[in-house]
């Protein structure tokens, strides 16, 4: 098996580390998987923990996406392979196999991965999920929106089918983590960025 393949499993375990569980424990806060809204994810730590706790949480699981993509840069992988790493990276984070995978939602995750795919089709979902958070005030809503959006800026930036088909399963995935939202988003009774969540 040529080295480059083993990039794979590499970012799968990367993804399944839990940025959340790891700051938390660190800044001695609540276990994001108990309190709150009980995702592991930015969002929640930064309910429970405050903007430092969130902005290290997010930097972590941004990270989890981003880091293999550079090294498979690095190695010059083919598309295909460039892809599957990038995606790997996203489903250990949303099925950790160090946390009997149940893992978070995945967005930061996917920030990483798009970046890594290239710095300006993460820098247009990040302006989105920004837009529509400071119009809206929900973060689900403005994830969800990137989410959509985000195989559209692969397209039109990259203009490769391989990083297309990725993006778009990391989007299902990510619109299907959030079901629970949509349903309170449609009932108007999800949380607004801000809210303290009992």
């Amino acid at each position: 098996m040529p080295v480059e393949w083993l990039l794979i499993p590499f970012a799968y375990l990367l993804g399944s580390v839990s940025s959340a569980v790891i700051v938390s424990r660190t800044l001695g806060l609540p276990d994001p998987r108990q309190e709150g809204s009980k995702n592991p994810g930015a969002t929640n730590v930064l309910r429970l923990g405050g903007k430092r706790a969130a902005i290290l949480t997010l930097l972590g699981d941004a990270s989890k996406g981003l880091i293999p993509l550079l090294i498979a840069k690095s190695m010059a992988v083919s598309p295909p392979l460039f892809a599957a790493i990038g995606f790997a990276a996203f489903v250990g984070h949303l099925y950790p196999v160090f946390f009997q995978f149940k893992g978070g939602k995945g967005v930061a995750t996917a920030l990483g991965v798009l970046l890594g795919f290239a710095w300006p089709v993460g820098l247009m979902a990040l302006l989105t999920w920004i837009g529509v958070a400071a119009l809206f005030r929900f973060s689900s809503l403005s994830a969800l929106a990137a989410a959509v959006l985000a195989p559209v800026y692969v397209w039109l930036w990259l203009g490769s089918a391989e990083l297309v088909v990725a993006t778009l399963f990391m989007s299902m995935l990510l619109v299907y983590r959030h079901k629970g939202n949509i349903e309170r988003l449609l009932k108007g009774e999800e949380a607004r960025l801000g809210a303290k969540r009992l």
